[in-house]
């Protein structure tokens, strides 16, 4: 028979976990027909592997990349790692529905208000199919940004009208094809949340089948409280719970990734949990004074008021400015930065964790961002499973693809089967490595040759080709699913 694209002679990886296997896919329209011999079968275009890795293509299951799809669909920083799917709106963020301002760290999406233009989540998804960026989007709706839409004062817990108001929103959101609610307790618009406040306005995502996301309350001394209450909501809602970018920051909580850990896989014997990581021992966000203290190594990669530090080390700004270091946090503002706060350890710990996710966490629109926007999937590939052992490839494979496609519900993603949507990554397992670095850190990584995309080349000899066949994902979990086992 033939087909629109037929890959030969591959290292079949195909997202399950499952051993690594020869052979090839072929491909009509949007799907996979055949997966693994290909008994003569003949493509309009062919590619021949040579051995290299075939993956489904990866789901980064935490990103900020809501404008990134609108202002710079070509979507390079990800489509250039094999990333095919973004989940955006985390940490309570999101772009749509838009809030009337942008306080911090809303203005990490858009600083200048442009981008903040609809008012409801309809609108994002009618100018995301305007848009055809290059690789799929799976939103969130951000708790801080309904917030913002709902009150007229953060620094309190929200009445029962304005609960009302912001879970109408949610539930309107999810009918028009969000996947979930995100939360961001740990920043100044919603740290005034309780628990209870978190919990009634998610309410709406039982009845769609959504996920609830979390960048805890507390990532430091009290992480283990933060687990506690992650754990809560998730019962009390009745959905799964994602535990975002999980980590023990702080010289004193260091090693503690060992209880967080174990509480972690304790609870998934009971209730539906998830985690993600990014392979990193340094975060990043907003400049706060907060952050500075837990960090042994502050970078600041962008500022409005004084753009010329960025990039620069946070004491080095400081001496410029001829200020100490606390005023000098004063004077960058709006800023952000990157924080060196967790322990390498802790880091393998997390990443090696059979639950663990893969989420890059990148910040697109910092004119110096951490390398994890253009690192985190080749790292992983190369640095952790292939260098260092700490698992294997296709485990490394998995906790990109299929683990991540089960959890937030994305059917026919994250494997490479017959019937399943043609996304797909090839690569050199032998040479993939991260280039970007924190000096340097917008360097595409190398060794990712092919990457496809709903059946299309959307990079071709490790060159963006133009096409963009991305859309918009709607996930609906299975809290019965197997990749929900503890």
């Amino acid at each position: 028979m033939n087909y629109d694209l037929l890959i030969r002679n591959a290292t079949l990886v195909d997202g399950t976990g499952a051993p690594p296997r020869t052979g090839g896919v072929a491909i009509s329209g949007d799907r996979i027909e055949l997966a693994g011999e290909l008994n003569g079968a003949r493509g309009r275009i062919e590619i021949d592997a040579n051995g290299k890795v075939l993956a489904p293509g990866f789901i980064d299951v935490h990103t900020h990349d809501d404008r990134l799809l609108l202002s710079d669909p070509a979507m390079l920083p990800k489509l250039l790692q094999g990333v095919t799917t973004v989940v955006t709106g985390n940490c309570g963020i999101s772009l749509a529905p838009s809030p009337p301002s942008a306080p911090p760290p809303l203005d990490l999406l858009d600083d200048s208000g442009t981008w903040y233009r609809f008012d409801t989540f309809d609108a994002y998804a009618a100018a995301l199919a305007d848009a055809r960026p290059a690789t799929n989007c799976v939103a969130l709706v951000g708790h801080s940004t309904l917030r913002v839409r709902a009150m007229d004062r953060l620094d309190r817990a929200a009445s029962a009208a304005e609960i009302a108001a912001m879970r109408a929103e949610l539930d309107a959101a999810l009918g028009a094809g969000a996947t979930g609610m995100s939360a961001g307790p740990y920043y100044a618009p919603a740290a005034a949340a309780s628990t209870e406040e978190l919990i009634e306005v998610a309410r709406p995502l039982a009845a769609h089948r959504g996920i609830f996301t979390i960048h805890m309350r507390n990532e430091h001394d009290g992480v283990l409280v933060s687990i506690d209450e992650t754990l809560a909501i998730g019962r009390a809602l009745g959905v799964p719970v994602v535990i975002s970018h999980h980590k023990v920051a702080g010289q004193k909580s260091h090693g503690r990734s060992v209880e967080t850990l174990a509480k972690i896989a304790a609870a998934m014997r009971a209730q539906p949990v998830a985690l993600d990581c990014y392979p990193y021992c340094a975060s990043s966000t907003v400049l706060i004074a907060e952050g500075v203290r837990y960090a042994s190594r502050v970078i600041v990669t962008w500022s409005r008021s004084h753009p010329e530090c960025s990039g620069l080390d946070l004491k080095v700004a400081a001496e410029r400015l001829g200020l100490p270091v606390e005023q000098a946090i004063a004077a960058l503002q709006p800023a952000g930065a990157v924080y060196f706060v967790m322990d390498e350890a802790d880091v393998q710990r997390i990443l090696a964790f059979g639950a663990t996710m893969i989420g890059s966490d990148g910040l697109p629109h910092d004119p110096h961002p951490h390398p994890r926007l253009w690192g985190t999937f080749p790292r992983v590939l190369g640095h952790y499973a292939r260098d260092l052992a700490l698992f294997s490839l296709e485990t490394a494979v998995h906790k990109m693809t299929g683990l991540s496609a089960a959890r937030f519900g994305l059917a026919d993603r994250g494997v490479i089967r017959p019937g399943a949507i043609a996304d797909l990554v090839i690569f050199d397992a032998a040479t993939v490595h991260d280039s970007a670095n924190f000096e340097h850190p917008t360097r595409a990584p190398l060794g990712i040759d092919t990457v496809i995309v709903a059946g299309q080349l959307a990079v071709a000899g490790g060159k963006a080709t133009g096409a963009r066949e991305g859309r918009l994902i709607t996930g609906r979990v299975r809290v019965d699913d197997p990749a929900w086992a503890g």
